[in-house]
């Protein structure tokens, strides 16, 4: 027998059933126990098709090589009906297709809320009975190249900022944001929320566009790489995010010729908006997300996203499909005077950052992000850990120093979610139950492993033979 050069003592590693550790350990050794459990039941024959398609492979590495090596940067802020081809009685909303019957009381609140900014209703209730008939088109975000927080609702006349991918061409947009608490993505739609609405609009988005047409693009990854490095993961924490955002555009803000006043009131306006960033981070990772988009065979999920009723998933190898299931609860904090009861299940476009490897897949840059959505910092470590395990790659650029500058996890795999069990963890806010109330809370939530199923029987019915 050939001797053993072993670095190591040898161990022993148990998986599955506890009661073979427990014995180990009763006889005073120190296994090594494996997490295991079988894969969805009723994907075997799925999960064994995708491995047996040539294509699977170089088409995951395809998707992440250009899921990483997209390079997204801020050009313009323009009218979203020029830059989406909205009529007037178009709107788009976060999630997987959803009409106004099924769709959830904050969606109804935003879109109520963006008719009367529009000027189609005099108030909420007209627009409610106007929306009711069938007197607007409904749309997801993602349909159009763009991606929208919470409801995620944008209609003709909302400014939206215009996301350029230096390296594949691509485009995305996403609305400015409002700030916390009553604004329209969270389904408010009172005076205060509809006078924002038209001040970004008529001061602050002009001001912008300019501010970029002299300035030049800024680059996004640049900013975000630096923000996962000063305690961000630009999901739920952009407060780094949006500082350095601030000190990158004030000199070209200044130098816009526009009055003292005008400048001032737009950096109050962002400076004291912490999530100011979130609306950049997240076409980012749309633009990013749509270069890994549409090759065959590809496992890699492009696209998570929800409308407040359900839950939906896109994979590169299956084109525009929609896997969905309904949306799940919110687990996490919730502001005074709030409970579990006005919650609404998930909602939000904002899904998109983890998708590209930053938000929940990066907490572990963000221990202080435990304060807004529950847990312990070491909760906060785990949870980066463990989306190791669904995912094809470190992000080259997006690194963590508690990790020793490891990059975050990035390239969900379909086939590895539906395999090991793992979910990926999304961090998020929670909007309230019912139309105009607005943020309730925050807290992580459970994606539901169905759509990950569903997501791999459709790449097997595309296989290769």
């Amino acid at each position: 027998m050939t001797e053993l050069d072993l670095d190591e003592p040898p161990a022993v590693v148990t998986a599955g059933a506890s009661l073979f550790a427990e014995a180990l350990t009763a006889q005073a050794a120190t296994p090594r126990d494996v997490q295991w459990a079988p894969p969805v039941p009723g994907t075997e024959d799925g999960l064994a098709a995708v491995a047996a398609d040539p294509r699977t492979g170089p088409a995951a590495a395809a998707s992440v090589r250009r899921l990483t090596t997209a390079r997204p940067h801020w050009v313009d802020v323009v009218p979203a009906g020029q830059a989406l081809g909205l009529g007037p009685r178009d709107f788009l909303h976060a999630g997987p297709p959803v009409s106004w019957a099924d769709a959830a009381g904050p969606l109804r609140g935003a879109l109520a809320g963006a008719m009367v900014y529009e000027g189609l209703a005099g108030d909420v209730a007209e627009a409610g009975r106007i929306a009711a008939s069938g007197g607007v088109s409904l749309a997801p975000c993602h349909a159009r190249g763009a991606v929208g927080p919470m409801a995620g609702v944008v209609s003709a006349s909302m400014p939206v900022s215009v996301i350029e991918d230096d390296e594949y061409g691509g485009r995305a947009y996403c609305t400015l944001n409002e700030g916390l608490g009553k604004v329209l993505r969270y389904g408010a739609y009172s005076a205060e929320v509809i006078d924002r609405l038209r001040w970004l609009e008529r001061a602050l988005a002009p001001l912008l566009a300019r501010m970029l047409h002299q300035r030049g693009p800024v680059d996004l990854g640049s900013l975000i790489a630096q923000a996962l490095q000063m305690g961000d993961e630009c999901h739920n924490r952009n407060r780094a995010a949006t500082s350095l955002l601030l000190r990158e555009i004030t000199p070209a803000l200044l130098e816009t010729g526009a009055g003292t006043g005008e400048v001032a009131e737009a950096f109050r306006f962002i400076s004291g908006n912490d999530h100011f960033f979130l609306n950049l981070a997240m076409p980012a990772g749309k633009a990013a997300a749509d270069a890994a988009r549409d090759i065959p065979g590809s496992p890699v999920v492009v696209a998570m996203a929800r409308n407040g009723t359900e839950f939906g998933i896109q994979v590169s190898g299956t084109g525009d499909e929609w896997f969905t299931a309904p949306a799940p609860t919110v687990e996490g904090l919730f502001l005074p005077g709030f409970g579990p009861d006005d919650a609404n299940p998930d909602i939000g476009d904002s899904t998109i950052t983890e998708t590209t490897g930053i938000g929940g897949f990066a907490m572990a840059a963000a221990p202080a992000i435990v304060r807004f959505v529950g847990g312990e910092p070491a909760d906060a470590v785990r949870n980066t850990l463990q989306m190791y395990e669904i995912t094809l790659a470190e992000h080259p650029v997006y690194q963590m120093p508690v990790l020793g500058f490891r990059g975050t996890p990035v390239g969900i795999d379909a086939t590895l979610v539906v395999r090991t069990g793992v979910v990926p963890v999304v961090n998020t806010g929670i909007a309230g139950r019912e139309p105009g109330v607005g943020q309730v809370g925050a807290g992580l939530v459970t994606p539901p492993m169905s759509v990950f199923a569903d997501g791999v029987r459709a790449l097997a019915r595309r296989a290769a033979p």
